[in-house]
Order: C-alpha cells, then structure tokens, then sequence
C-alpha cells in the first residue's frame, strides 16, 4: 500500500496557522515519555530544543513568506502573530537551554517541567494568532495555569511555594476580571469576534456595562502585564521562582498581556475611534497615567532593593511602564516602536536573570552584595552583566537605547507633528535616568568592591552559550534595529490597517 501524500498536504493546508503551535503541543505531550524512557535531562533537553526549533523553523519560513491564513474564525496568522510568535519561541529557546544545567531544577520532574513550559508557551501563540475574545481568553489561561505549576516546581525552596500561591490567588483575580469584562463587551456588542466588536461598537453610544467592560479589563489585563497598582505579585514571584521560570514569566509570560491589549484596545477603539461609544481621547488619558505612575514606581522601589532577582522584578515593572507609551499614543509607529523594545527587552532583562542564574548555580548569592569582587572571578560575566543593565538603562548604542528612543520618540512626534504626550515622554527619559543609579549599584558591586573570596568561578557552557547570544543581539539590536524594526513595522500596519 502506497503512502498518499496529498493527505499530508491537505492536513497542513487546513491546519498551517496553527502550524507552529501544533507542533509545541506534540511536544509537550512526547516531553514525559522522553524523562522516563531516558532517565537523562541532556536527552529531554536535546528533544525540547529540538521542538522549538522546528516550531521556530515554521515560524519564521511563514514570515518571511508572507504566510496569511485564518482557522474557523478563531485564529489568524498574519505578520503580527508571526512576530509574537517568535519572541515567544526565542524565550522559551533559552529557558530550555539553560534549565538542563541550572541547580534549581535539579529536585524538579524535568519532564513535566518541559512539558508545562511548552504547554505555556503554546498558550502564549495561541493569544498571538486570537482573532476572537473566548480564543484569546483560553490562550491566557493556558500560559497562566501552566505557569503556576512552573512557580511552584522549586520544592526546595519555601519561597516558591509562598510565590505559586500569591501567584495564584493574584491570577485568579486577574481571570475573574479579565473574563468579566469580556463577558460585558460581548453582551454589548453580540460577538466575540475582535473585528465585528469593532465594527458593533462604532454605531452605538456609550453605555454603563461597555464601561465596566473596559474598566474590568484594564485591571484584569494589568494583573498580567505587572502595571501599577496590579503589581504586587511580581517581586515575590520573580525572587521565590527558579531563576529560569523568572526569566521565562519576565521576558515572556508578561508579554501576552501587552498582546492582548494590543489587539483588543487598538483594533477596536482605533477602528472605532470616530464614532466609538467610549472617546479614545480618554482612553489614551488613562493609559498614559497608568504608564507614568507603573514606571515611577518600578524604578523607584527598585532603589532600595537588596536582592538582585527583587531588583531586577521592579526593574521590569518599570519596563511595562515603558511599553504602555503605545497604549497611550495609539499610532502605527509607537505600536512599532512598543514591539521592538519588547523584543530588546528579551535579551537584555533575560541576559540579566541569565546571568543571575548562572551564578546562583556556581554558589553565589542573590544578594547584589554577593556580587563583589565579581569582575576579577569572571571577567565576561562581569562585562556582561554591566553590558545587560546598561542597555536597560537607555546608554548608547546598545539596543535598550535604540528601543526606548524609537518609543519615547513615538510620544513626542506623529508625523512630524508634536502631539500631547510630550510629557508622557519626559517622565518616561526622567524615569530612565533615575534607573541608572540601582544598575550602577551593581556595576560598582562588581568592579569596585572586594569581595570575600577571589575563586575564578567556571559557568555551565549552555549558560555561557545564552549569554553570548545575548550580548551579541544587545549589541547587534543597537547598531542595526532594522533587522527586526521592519518585522515591526510590518506587523504594526497588521493591527492599524
């Protein structure tokens, strides 16, 4: 009997937008039988990897192809899901690659932990391609629900199973939001669908249940994205979490928040914004003060931090403050702009909580004390750590300040016209300036200060291998934003078209 392979064809043809996500979820469903079959983390890791980078492989041939195609209404691959798609991937990549080697997951299933952090992953792209509320709803759940088993893996440390639990509960109230004011924008609009919700909304007036709808999700979206005053749960995570779970939930997970407020709030009040029963001039006034207050705070808390993992948890807070500019603004470009730096901040912050990690499993501390005398026990830590932090703090040329003067840039000029949110911009480079003091805290640590021992420290050679990956993006992302700005760009247009 001959194999046919136009059922292959006809299979992938219906199925190609989820390409990339199916082959995550074959993955985490072999990843189990892998660890019992071969009783070795090496073989379960050389198996992980190789899945995202298959699902990395479909991925980008779609992109850089054009790919478009929709799945039954529900999802909708197109330039922006590509895009997001591989930052998700590129986090997941290097939390695989490092937790074989890291001391943290040594008591864990690493079966099931592979398992969840595809599965998370999965729920991650799944928000990516969403073209409907239910389908965007049950991509965030996925990633969430996964993600507090990840939290709570650590079973060595009290710590973790104190974060699982705040993380829970502070999640549960996320959902409970975030699900509500879904429920209400659909009994306004009678549809899921994000385009027909646009459209519905742009013919009716303004109503009490659209605006507990957007009361609702914005904090329930906020939980998620760590924004002030929803942020509470993140330093306590970020701490009690397995360093590559921190960098997993800093570098990745918080970003489907931001996707999903991006493909609700801006296809549909900006498709709506002439007629829109809500004034998407007040909207942007609330955004804005949310971004103003989410990285006044992050950045200012952050300064009396004592635990690097705690300071680098506010320091991201700070990031999501940054990242809300493109809520605020609403334009094509300041969308771009948001996308680039959410990509930046995956090699910076995650070459940071790298590092952290890396170190954590050689013996030394997570407290920024701990740090002295670094730069004479491992000299290209040291410079790469400096080069991480550096880069989040906005100096030239690395990628943090490419990102960021593409984003605050976005809030000053709209096609050559200054727009109102100059201020927005100001408190945004303000803001900048004053992290600059807790990064130098570290620097100083590393290369100023003595420290108790002068060992030379040797890192594991998939932490090493990361890092450099890092450092080389940060520099790379500085000198040539285009490589991944037009990818932005395009992927902007997506949402605004």
């Amino acid at each position: 009997m001959m194999f046919d392979s136009s059922i292959v064809t006809t299979i992938f043809a219906e199925f190609s937008p989820l390409a990339p996500m199916i082959v995550m979820i074959i993955g985490a469903l072999v990843m189990p039988a892998v660890f019992f079959a071969t009783k070795r983390k090496s073989a379960v890791a050389a198996v992980m990897i190789a899945v995202i980078a298959i699902s990395m492989l479909f991925n980008v041939l779609m992109m850089v192809d054009g790919y478009q195609a929709d799945y039954a209404g529900l999802f909708a691959y197109d330039a922006f899901a590509g895009v997001m798609i591989l930052l998700f991937q590129i986090v997941a990549f290097f939390t695989a690659l490092v937790s074989v080697s890291s001391s943290e997951t040594t008591r864990m299933h690493y079966g099931a932990f592979n398992a969840l952090l595809l599965a998370a992953t999965t729920g991650m792209m799944f928000v990516a391609t969403a073209s409907d509320l239910i389908t965007i709803f049950l991509g965030i759940e996925l990633a969430s629900i996964t993600s507090y088993v990840l939290v709570a893996m650590k079973r060595s440390d009290p710590r973790a199973a104190e974060a699982a639990v705040k993380y829970v509960i502070f999640g549960g109230l996320s959902t409970a939001l975030t699900l509500y004011g879904l429920s209400m924008l659909y009994g306004v609009a009678g549809t899921t669908n994000i385009e027909d919700i646009a459209i519905a909304l742009s013919t009716q007036d303004f109503s009490w249940a659209f605006g507990i709808a957007m009361i609702t999700m914005i904090a329930g979206f906020g939980f998620k994205i760590a924004a002030v005053p929803f942020h509470a749960w993140a330093p306590d995570v970020y701490e009690g979490a397995a360093t590559p779970v921190t960098m997993f939930l800093g570098t990745g997970s918080k970003k489907v928040g931001f996707v999903a407020l991006f493909k609700i709030f801006l296809v549909i009040f900006v498709a709506a914004s002439s007629t829109a029963a809500f004034a998407t001039e007040e909207l942007q006034y609330i955004f804005a003060i949310i971004a103003a207050i989410t990285m006044t705070v992050g950045n200012v808390v952050a300064i009396s931090q004592n635990n690097i993992k705690r300071m680098l948890a506010y320091s991201s807070i700070a990031q999501a403050g940054y990242i809300l500019i493109v809520m605020a603004v609403m334009s094509e470009y300041a969308l771009a702009s948001g996308m680039f730096h959410m990509f930046t901040h995956v090699f910076m912050k995650g070459g940071a909580f790298l590092i952290v990690g890396a170190l954590i499993t050689v013996g030394i501390g997570e407290k920024i004390s701990d740090y002295q005398g670094l730069a004479k026990r491992a000299p290209f830590i040291a410079f790469a750590m400096t080069l991480f932090l550096f880069s989040l703090a906005g100096i030239p040329p690395l990628a943090g300040f490419t990102s960021k003067l593409f984003l605050f840039s976005s809030a000053i000029y709209d096609g050559g016209v200054m727009t109102q949110w100059v201020w927005l911009a100001f408190v945004a480079v303000l803001n900048s300036a004053i992290s600059l003091y807790y990064y130098t805290r570290v620097v100083k640590a590393m290369y100023i200060e003595k420290g108790a021992n002068a060992e030379r420290i040797k890192i594991p050679k998939t932490f090493t291998a990361a890092i450099v990956t890092c450092v080389v993006f940060v520099i790379i992302l500085g000198l040539f934003p285009q490589l991944i700005m037009d990818f932005c760009a395009d992927a902007a247009a997506v949402l605004f078209g």
